[in-house]
């Protein structure tokens, strides 16, 4: 197993563990805990292959990754509410690493099958953020990534940084999934947000 994919193991023990902590959240039953940490953990990647014309059926070839996830939302599932929390208090760095791994994933696969640099930074940013979104959706929240904080932002940059050449020895790589996670980590840290603008009015005038 090469380091990238003992990234996305960690990637997708975070994202699993998070889709399942939404479900109980919103508390749904144990189905529900696991439809959403699937989600979470794969969705991205399915779209990602439904895109750029890779076959959905790969899925099935994660056997292991499946049940690492399967393995990782049954232990989230049991375990006491303050371990939970205490997890919680974690996440984005874990997240973070989920981001930073699946994006060049992503961005990678796209290079590999020659698509322009459009397509390399679509296949990086859904592969990156597109379970989070589906986890939302189907948990009845509004995607987090699209409104609170920079975090596709930062899977687009990779993908650029990737489809453009600029990293490609496995050295390189490595150096790009740490950049990744440190501008995530600084834009949890320092509230990073992109300009936004309301529509919604108040007293005085429009927002």
């Amino acid at each position: 197993m090469d380091i990238f994919g003992v990234f996305s193991i960690i990637g997708t023990v975070a994202f699993a563990v998070s889709g399942a902590i939404v479900a109980m959240e919103e508390e749904y039953d144990i189905l529900g805990v696991f439809v959403l940490g699937l989600v979470t953990a794969f969705g991205g990647g399915v779209i990602r292959n439904l895109l750029i014309g890779r076959p959905v059926t790969t899925l099935w070839n994660q056997g292991s990754l499946l049940e690492i996830a399967v393995i990782a939302m049954t232990i989230a599932f049991l375990l006491p509410v303050s371990w939970i929390n205490k997890w919680k208090k974690s996440e984005s760095f874990f997240d973070a690493i989920g981001l930073s791994a699946f994006a060049i994933q992503g961005a990678l696969y796209a290079t590999e099958m020659n698509h322009p640099i459009s397509a390399v930074l679509v296949a990086a940013m859904l592969t990156g953020i597109g379970g989070g979104i589906i986890r939302d959706v189907l948990a009845g929240r509004k995607p987090l990534v699209l409104k609170d904080e920079i975090y596709a932002v930062w899977a687009m940059l990779a993908g650029l940084a990737v489809g453009e050449g600029w990293f490609h020895t496995t050295l390189e790589l490595l150096v790009l999934f740490v950049i990744v996670i440190v501008f995530r980590m600084l834009s949890v840290y320092y509230k990073w947000r992109l300009p936004r603008r309301s529509l919604k009015q108040k007293e005085g005038g429009i927002i």
